[in-house]
């Protein structure tokens, strides 16, 4: 699974996991930056990627659109970078089954 890290998240997490998602990006290093939420689901949707965002407006996209792309919401986030980490390697196998299920558009996850 390739995960696609909105601009409000670290772009360290990237090698940090990429031994569980490899062929992740984040949106800065793909010249994304500042660019608007539809061009960056749009992106995503070609690619193959599941955005990984902090913010609702991919959560109300997907609720509207539909996959693909698949979203994972870290709802309520304001937290280090080490707390994400955390949460996507202790969801990794719930991640797994969200990424499988082409039915389901978005993965809410927090931070306990």
């Amino acid at each position: 699974m390739k995960l696609l890290f909105d601009e409000n998240l670290s772009r360290k997490l990237i090698t940090r996991l990429s031994d569980l998602y490899p062929a992740s990006a984040h949106v800065v290093e793909l010249g994304l930056s500042e660019s608007p939420d539809q061009a960056i689901w749009e992106f995503a949707k070609t690619e193959g990627f599941t955005v990984v965002t902090t913010g609702a407006d991919f959560y109300d996209m997907a609720m509207t659109s539909g996959p693909p792309p698949k979203v994972i919401w870290l709802r309520r986030w304001t937290h280090p970078t080490n707390d994400a980490e955390l949460v996507l390697r202790r969801e990794a196998i719930r991640i797994a089954h969200f990424a499988n299920d082409p039915e389901l558009a978005v993965l809410v996850l927090h931070r306990n």
